[in-house]
């Protein structure tokens, strides 16, 4: 019986399967020209989507616009996957950014989801650039691992690009998936950034799809065979030698606290671990001033 129940799961729980699990992209039709998000307070937020480029008009039930403190323009870059990718460059209004943000995002969702979690440190004096990987948002292409590594690298590029960051520190923010991605690029170019925040990511592939599976007695083990590790944030983040923040809440429900520990104590550059509670990446709306002010502790600014 033992033999049968762990071929089931060899079946249920195949390679394909797993690798599929590390990328659940929300698509926008290329031609919407809206989209609706509910609100807390029982109203509908009304995207509008303007030219080539996808510019948004946030409405509160697609009536009164939504005015925010920051600005946003919705670009179009190219990547190295030979992807079009759509991006948000986002600008404190009242302030001058001395610090951009180029923020890799999690799994799941797209630009619509993902921008709220971001946004409160454009209110202390950040300017943020996200983007959506291939196959997220209105992004081109299918998405995958190899694309998601490529795409990071070009939103780098792009960002780089960009007149505004002229004279501003350069900091990769990643968050889960991005997080854990952003150990990688901000490793590989890290020549080009001037340090790295990691928020509530997962230390490598094996780590995560072990831990999903962990209620299957043996499957746990079997998971690291059967997923293809790839690139990985421990190992990336022994080389990385410039200033690094890893936050992690006590409460994570997605990834378990000990992963965002394991890429921290594989670290061996300027680093400081910072330990919050609430949901899984919410660290930038629930702890926004402490957050702000251990960056910039982190770059000495």
């Amino acid at each position: 019986m033992i033999r049968l129940f762990v071929l089931f799961s060899l079946i249920l729980f195949s390679s394909c399967s797993f690798n599929k699990m590390f990328l659940v992209p929300y698509k926008i039709p290329a031609d919407a020209k809206f989209a609706k998000m509910p609100r807390k307070d029982g109203d509908t937020t009304k995207i509008f989507f303007n030219g080539e480029a996808h510019q948004p008009v946030f409405t509160k039930n697609g009536k009164d616009t939504i005015q925010f403190d920051y600005t946003i323009e919705s670009v179009v870059f190219t990547s190295k996957s030979g992807n079009k990718l759509h991006g948000w460059f986002i600008q404190p209004k009242d302030k001058k950014a001395d610090i951009t943000l180029l923020h890799f995002h999690g799994n799941a969702g797209n630009l619509l989801y993902q921008f709220q979690a971001m946004t409160p440190l454009a209110a202390k004096g950040f300017q943020i650039f996200m983007f959506d990987y291939s196959g997220f948002g209105f992004s081109e292409g299918k998405a995958t691992r190899d694309n998601v590594r490529m795409d990071a690298n070009s939103a780098l590029d792009y960002v780089k690009s960009r007149q505004e960051i002229q004279g501003t520190k350069l900091v990769i923010y990643g968050q889960s998936l991005g997080g854990h991605l952003s150990a990688v690029v901000g490793n590989d170019r890290q020549a080009e950034i001037d340090g790295l925040v990691i928020e509530g990511a997962f230390s490598s592939h094996h780590d995560v799809a072990a831990y999903m599976v962990r209620r299957i007695a043996l499957v746990g083990g079997l998971a690291r065979i059967m997923v293809k590790n790839g690139y990985s944030a421990k190992r990336s983040i022994q080389t990385f030698k410039k200033p690094l923040l890893v936050i992690h809440s006590t409460e994570d429900e997605v990834i378990p606290e000990y992963m965002g520990k394991k890429i921290y104590k594989k670290a061996n550059t300027q680093k400081e671990f910072y330990e919050i509670n609430k949901c899984h990446i919410c660290g930038p709306i629930y702890y926004t001033d402490e957050i702000a002010g251990k960056i910039r502790k982190m770059l000495g600014s």
